[in-house]
């Protein structure tokens, strides 16, 4: 594959993200505007106020990572932008600023789909151009997505060839951590937070395991409600509430769920390995258990920064999607449910 230089724009939830990519693999500059300080205050993200935050910071952003990269317009092969899924009024901020510029520049525009960006995560490196690339993921790939609103179990064949083996039916993973935080009293963002908590701390209880219909899916309500009735149970008896200690059961339980499903599906489908994508990969218990429960099958993981939401990861997806002859026009529309083109599951 040649080596396309994209500029990507990830404008889906609260973070404003533009990278500049070369070839899908190597990143360029990868610069990142963080809502997260300013959401602790109300404990989660307000839609409203996070499309206004992207107004603000989409053009220093951007300015940040073409100055970072060292790159003009004339250097760049296409522009590429998240179209979904996420909160509509952010989701228009880049999909706008990313028609204008490609119309501007005279540019090949290239959507992607944020799920795809996490899977393509893992595609990415920051050496630099004379440094050999390390090897591509390979086929089959199982890709585990763990973000704040998405948690699903993909088969990848192929590039741009996906079957979804299982989906959460209720609360993702990252959503739980957050209302449970919450819960707990622990600050936003939950994960973080409760990781911080549960490090060294026994399990002051254990709490339950959903069973799902399908062998694959995912269900965190219940154990948000456990976690619910449990911290009651020490109000009402007016005793001191275990936060270390219901933190580690929580997390212990979150990453069992992902864990022994992500093993039982990598076995069925005799992947050659697996790959995890979204802001819960920042998990370092998860990574621990991954790795320990799927040996010898290869575990890959992006690097922290590279599991939340950034620029470089859609300008890794946009690469292989442009290569393919992908080509976007200015009727690109954010789509906030958009969802993966799923092939019939194996």
């Amino acid at each position: 594959m040649s080596a396309p230089l994209i500029l990507a724009i990830e404008s889906s939830c609260d973070e404003t993200g533009v990278a500049v990519v070369s070839g899908g693999r190597r990143i360029g500059a990868n610069a990142v505007a963080s809502q997260v300080a300013m959401h602790a205050a109300t404990g989660g993200i307000v839609p409203e106020v996070a499309a206004r935050q992207q107004l603000r910071w989409i053009v220093p952003t951007l300015r940040a990572a073409m100055e970072g990269a060292e790159v003009g317009w004339g250097d760049l092969d296409a522009v590429a932008v998240t179209y979904g899924p996420g909160l509509i009024g952010s989701l228009l901020v880049g999909v706008n600023v990313a028609k204008a510029l490609a119309v501007a520049h005279d540019l090949p525009l290239v959507g992607v789909n944020h799920i795809e960006g996490h899977i393509y995560a893992n595609w990415l490196t920051d050496a630099s151009a004379p440094e050999p690339l390390s090897a591509e993921p390979p086929f089959p790939l199982l890709c585990l997505v763990v973000s704040g609103g998405h948690t699903q179990l993909v088969l990848m064949r192929d590039h741009g060839s996906y079957a979804l083996l299982g989906q959460t039916v209720d609360d993702a993973a990252g959503e739980a951590f957050d209302k449970v935080g919450r819960l707990l009293g622990l600050p936003y963002p939950g994960g973080p937070a409760i990781s911080a908590a549960a490090a060294g701390a026994s399990s002051a209880t254990r709490f339950p395991r959903a069973r799902t219909e399908g062998p694959y899916d995912f269900s965190f309500s219940g154990l948000k409600t456990a976690v619910l009735r449990e911290v009651a149970g020490y109000r009402d008896r007016g005793e001191p509430i275990p936060v270390d200690g219901l933190a580690a059961a929580f997390e212990e339980a979150v990453v069992d769920a992902l864990v022994t499903k992500t093993v039982a599906a990598a076995t069925e489908h005799e992947v050659a390995a697996v790959a995890i994508g979204g802001g819960v990969a920042a998990n370092a218990a998860l990574r621990a258990a991954l790795r320990d429960r799927l040996a010898p099958i290869p575990v890959l993981i992006p690097r922290p920064e590279w599991c939340t939401d950034n620029g470089a990861m859609i300008g890794a997806a946009a690469a292989f999607r442009y290569a393919a002859g992908d080509r976007a026009d200015a009727s690109l529309e954010a789509i906030p449910n958009l969802a993966l083109s799923w092939l019939p599951t194996p």
